[in-house]
C-alpha cells in the first residue's frame, strides 16, 4: 500500500510540474547586455546573487555524452537569489513555500534565433507567492528593458 501511495504522490507531482508554466519576455538586446541589466536589477533591489547556473554550457558540454547532436542554446544562464523579506512573508503564510526558494531568473539565447534573447522565470501559484512573483517579474522586466 505504501508503494501505491508513493507512486500516486510522484505521479501528481509530475503532473503539477508539467502544468507549471514559465513567464517569458523577449528582447532584441544582446545576451551580455541582458545579463548586465539583470545583475544590476538584482543588486539595485538590495539582493545578492547566490549563484549562477550555466545551463547552456552544461547542455553543450554533455550533448555528445548523452547521444544528442542538437544544440539547444547559444547561451543560457539561471540567476538564483533570495529576498529575506519576501521569503519570510511567503513562508509565514505557508511554510511549504520553501519549495520556491531561491528564486531564479533565466536569460537564454535559443540556438537559431539570432534576433532575440529571452528572459523568464517559473510562474508562482496564487496566494502568498504572488508577492514573490511581483518581485521576480519586476526584475525580469527590467532585464528585458521593459521597465
Amino acid at each position: 500500500m505504501k508503494h501505491v501511495f508513493l507512486a500516486a504522490t510522484f505521479a501528481l507531482a509530475a503532473q503539477a510540474a508539467a502544468a507549471q508554466q514559465a513567464v517569458t519576455y523577449k528582447t532584441e538586446a544582446a545576451f551580455d547586455d541582458v545579463i548586465f541589466e539583470l545583475e544590476n536589477a538584482i543588486t539595485d533591489a538590495g539582493l545578492v546573487v547566490d549563484w549562477v547556473s550555466h545551463v547552456g554550457e552544461m547542455l553543450e558540454r554533455t550533448r555528445q555524452d548523452v547521444g544528442s547532436d542538437k544544440v539547444i542554446f547559444e547561451r543560457a544562464d539561471v540567476y538564483n537569489f533570495c529576498s529575506a523579506i519576501v521569503s519570510r512573508n511567503v513562508m509565514e503564510a505557508d511554510p511549504m513555500n520553501i519549495a520556491f526558494c531561491p528564486y531564479g531568473i533565466f536569460v537564454a539565447k535559443v540556438a537559431g534565433d539570432e534576433t532575440h534573447t529571452i528572459v523568464g522565470y517559473r510562474s508562482f501559484p496564487e496566494g502568498a507567492m504572488q508577492e514573490a512573483a511581483a518581485l521576480v517579474d519586476g526584475l525580469a522586466r527590467k532585464a528585458a528593458g521593459l521597465e
